[in-house]
């Protein structure tokens, strides 16, 4: 969740249009769109494990436990359950991608997702308002914003899918139900 608390000019003269409009794009139908017109580039996504790392704030590194491939499934199902992409926290690729998958080969594939979630009908931008929360999946939905003006003040929050998923159950269906989903 985003909350912008405040967005305040430096100049008086600059009261609106302070720009840091929010960017939404649903990953998995851009990733549906990807598998429909280019299966193999959607593989090799799948595939391939990829490091990544964030590094925005002094002296602080956030690394996943392990490397994750862009696209991840559940492995009964097959259903597509995260996406994980931030091109701008993407470490170097390992030194062989993965089985069969070259580094061209990756980066081509890449470069076609990137062609996908940057397609204007892709893209949900809303200009975020002081008082109003913006609640995303971010296993689903990829998030950025323009640049802006000024001083903004922004409070966070994430929910673990494990809890979120759990309340869903235990609150949407009877405790039968939710019980044999465990057995």
């Amino acid at each position: 969740m985003f909350h912008l608390l405040s967005h305040t000019s430096d100049s008086p003269s600059q009261s609106t249009n302070l720009g840091g409009t929010s960017l939404l794009v649903d990953g998995f139908s851009c990733a549906a769109q990807l598998k429909a017109e280019n299966p193999a580039a959607y593989e090799i996504l799948a595939k391939t494990p990829v490091n990544w790392h964030a590094s925005g704030n002094e002296g602080i590194t956030i690394t996943p436990s392990m490397k994750f491939p862009v696209f991840n499934h559940d492995p009964t199902t097959g259903e597509l359950l995260q996406l994980r992409w931030n091109n701008d926290d993407r470490a170097s690729m390992p030194t062989h991608p993965a089985p069969g998958v070259t580094y061209d080969d990756w980066f081509e594939a890449a470069k076609l997702w990137n062609d996908i979630i940057t397609r204007t009908e892709n893209e949900y931008w809303e200009q975020l308002k002081p008082g109003r929360p913006l609640v995303f999946d971010n296993w689903r939905v990829m998030h950025a914003r323009s640049a802006f003006t000024g001083k903004r003040r922004m409070a966070g929050g994430y929910v673990n899918r494990d809890d979120y998923m759990s309340r869903y159950w235990n609150t949407n269906f009877p405790m039968e139900e939710v019980l044999s989903r465990i057995v």
